[in-house]
């Protein structure tokens, strides 16, 4: 639930389903999107500058404490795929918000690409944190 009327981590429930099935990430300790644009400046005869924006897609990243093997088994069986020339297919990342005036929100991400970008520092005495970054086509409201 919101505290104080605003949005914290615990309002998101994020679930990652992939052509094989859910991607189970189960120490979301970040997530971050971003919208991606492309600015078109169009320069008047005037002398007035004019911006066009179109919607290029989104990006963004997860950060996990490693529990088990499901994101190495994931992005194994993703380079696996690429050199048996399997086409990739990409993901969806499901969104759910719990509103700060009870209402519930959820988007869609589609057309999603996972990437590892950070594997984990192994030490004796720390848990192992990955990173998994991501683009995807467009976002979607669904409710």
């Amino acid at each position: 639930m919101p505290i104080n009327g605003y949005s914290v981590g615990r309002d998101y429930t994020l679930v990652i389903q992939t052509s094989t099935g859910p991607l189970q990430l189960n120490k979301i300790t970040g997530f971050k999107k971003k919208q991606e644009v492309t600015d078109v400046r169009v320069k008047r005869i005037d002398g007035i500058t004019d911006h066009v924006r179109f919607p290029d897609g989104w990006s963004g990243s997860f950060d996990v404490e490693r529990q088990d093997p499901s994101v190495d088994n994931y992005i194994a069986q993703v380079e696996a795929g690429y050199y048996a020339g399997i086409n990739e297919q990409p993901c969806q990342i499901y969104e759910t918000i719990q509103e700060a005036n009870g209402a519930v929100s959820q988007f869609r991400l589609d057309g999603v690409l996972l990437t590892l970008t950070d594997g984990g520092n192994v030490a004796g005495d720390s848990t192992v944190k990955q990173s998994l970054s991501f683009v995807a086509s467009r976002r979607i409201k669904v409710a």
